[in-house]
């Protein structure tokens, strides 16, 4: 099987090679050929002249963007590349700071069903951030499920299939969230259980304000059924606290409508248009190995 590790990156290239290495000694399967494509998400600092040797990894791609554009921007155009430009079977999005374990892209790839196209998702058993996110994480996913009805139990590190590649680079709401998107092109997945790992080096770059655009950003993939729940959720609201209303009564009415609108104006950022225009922002393609 022709296999694609897919790595965003801004800056960390100290943990990008430490990713390399673990990768390298990780993989001992010799009938997949395992190849890894960087997205350079604008990185201010100069991409490094020589990289770790590897014996395992067949092939090594850096994909040099012109303009910083987020991390699931940066997925989606490389997604987008391997797809146009690669011969592959699968592709492996990850992340480049340890978060995503490499000791679990065996287990990826144990799952694979040739016969089958369901993407493999790593479904979070247990995270390794402190009590305040975890608990913010528990609510993302609350709030998630209760105003969409789809319960996301997993982020970028997944297993996708070509076919499944083919169908979340004409999704647009894979331009703004590649979970949301994933979820929406396929309801039916195959899980294994997953731990979150520790950053290899410096702090979480997932801020209280990113970790809130990254909520909104899969919530308003389901906008309508966002907008609908709300509303029944309001109506009958409405209806228990007719003879009581004040102005107490009536915040989480107002809380509701506050909510609707910011999913509804997050859903702006999903562009279709500016998503096939992507490959536009590619300044080089550098071959490492």
């Amino acid at each position: 099987m022709k296999i694609k590790i897919l790595i965003p990156l801004y800056n960390d290239w100290q943990s990008l090679f430490k990713l390399l290495e673990n990768i390298d000694h990780q993989l001992n399967d010799k009938d997949n050929n395992i190849s890894i494509v960087i997205v350079n998400d604008g990185s201010s600092e100069k991409v490094p002249d020589s990289f770790p040797s590897s014996s395992k990894i067949n092939s090594i791609k850096i994909i040099n963007l012109k303009e910083n554009i987020g991390h699931a921007r940066s997925i989606a155009t490389g997604l987008k590349f391997i797809l146009e430009n690669d011969n592959f079977d699968y592709v492996i999005p990850m992340d480049s700071d340890g978060e995503d374990r490499p000791e679990e892209i065996k287990e990826l790839i144990k799952k694979i069903e040739p016969q089958s196209d369901l993407p493999i998702v790593c479904e979070r058993v247990k995270r390794s951030e402190g009590f305040f996110f975890k608990f913010c994480y528990f609510l993302h996913k609350l709030i998630t499920f209760t105003f969409t009805g789809r319960s996301i139990k997993f982020g970028n590190f997944t297993c996708l299939p070509k076919e499944v590649v083919k169908s979340i680079t004409g999704e647009k709401a894979t331009w703004s969230s590649f979970s949301g998107a994933l979820s929406k092109i396929s309801k039916l997945k195959i899980g294994i259980p997953s731990e979150r790992g520790t950053r290899y080096f410096g702090p979480s770059k997932m801020s209280f304000k990113n970790l809130i655009v990254h909520s909104l950003s899969i919530i308003a993939v389901f906008k309508i059924n966002v907008l609908i729940r709300s509303t029944l959720f309001f109506l009958i609201y409405l209806f228990l606290i007719y003879e009581k209303i004040s102005v107490i009564t009536l915040i989480p009415l107002l809380l509701i409508i506050i909510f609707v609108l910011l999913v509804f104006l997050t859903s702006k950022r999903e562009s279709l248009e500016n998503y096939r225009k992507s490959n536009q922002n590619i300044f080089d393609i550098k071959n490492i190995k």
